[in-house]
């Protein structure tokens, strides 16, 4: 499948949008970990933001990223979210809350634990009544959200905008899933080259496991290793230096999605 990259947003520790985090991910600019900036939802209305947890935050600030960017027609953009395994902090505090005597659960925490809840706010937030696709894939989640928004891509002829999201788990959980970063990435992908592209993509699934992908940045390494969102980042860090490059990303146990990355201007 061949599809474009139109605009990135991205926001992780110590990478605050794509035009900071490109020249860091290029090796222009030195990658300095830092606690993680979300600035407040603003697109969504006062209730909707303060039941917002820091998941959906997270998807929302990379996906108007994207957008005020590229100025794609959000009302009409299909959508694609995923991520390992949705909002942690919400889902402790359910269990916690199941542990207790009275199990008196709150209703905006079960509405946040639905896996589909950061795509319901971005319908709130947009307005937009575009099908929305939300996935889960444990590890493999950026590869499954990046096969299938491509999939959609290809066969509508049509934008589809992609966001991985992960955040970190609270103890106990995190001693069974050690997510240790949050991190989360917004794609806007295009079947043809428009005025904005940042690359083509030339994307394949084969059977084998990644041979590349680890980045030359120790730090960067370990965000790539701890966020499954975070596999992108090989990805990205290509993109960011206008490389011809194959990118090799973990899709299940006995197959990868294989990525040839080139600029625009070569034609992918």
């Amino acid at each position: 499948m061949r599809v474009f990259i139109d605009a990135i947003g991205i926001c992780g520790p110590g990478l605050d949008g794509w035009a900071q985090s490109a020249a860091i991910l290029a090796g222009t600019a030195p990658y300095q970990p830092a606690p993680l900036r979300v600035p407040p939802p603003d697109l969504l209305p006062p209730a909707e933001r303060r039941r917002a947890v820091p998941s959906v935050r997270l998807a929302l600030q990379v996906g108007k990223e994207a957008l005020e960017t590229s100025g794609a027609e959000v009302e009409s953009l299909p959508t694609v979210f995923t991520s390992s395994g949705g909002d942690g902090v919400t889902m402790h505090a359910i269990l916690d809350t199941l542990a207790q005597p009275a199990r008196e659960m709150s209703p905006t925490q079960f509405h946040n634990s639905v896996h589909n809840a950061p795509a319901g706010y971005w319908s709130i937030a947009t307005g937009s009544h575009a099908p929305t696709t939300s996935i889960a894939a444990h590890d493999a989640s950026f590869a499954a959200g990046l096969l299938e928004a491509s999939s959609q891509l290809v066969a509508s002829q049509a934008p589809v905008l992609f966001v991985a999201y992960d955040g970190a788990y609270p103890g106990p959980l995190h001693l069974v899933r050690p997510i240790t970063a949050s991190f989360a990435v917004a794609l806007l992908l295009s079947p043809t080259p428009g005025a904005s592209c940042l690359a083509g993509l030339s994307i394949g699934r084969v059977r084998g496991r990644p041979s590349n992908g680890a980045l030359a940045d120790a730090q960067l390494e370990q965000l790539r290793r701890g966020a499954p969102a975070a596999r992108s980042l090989p990805l990205l860090a290509a993109v960011a230096r206008g490389d011809t490059a194959e990118i090799d990303i973990e899709d299940t146990a006995s197959h990868l999605l294989r990525i040839a990355v080139a600029p625009c201007e070569t034609g992918a």
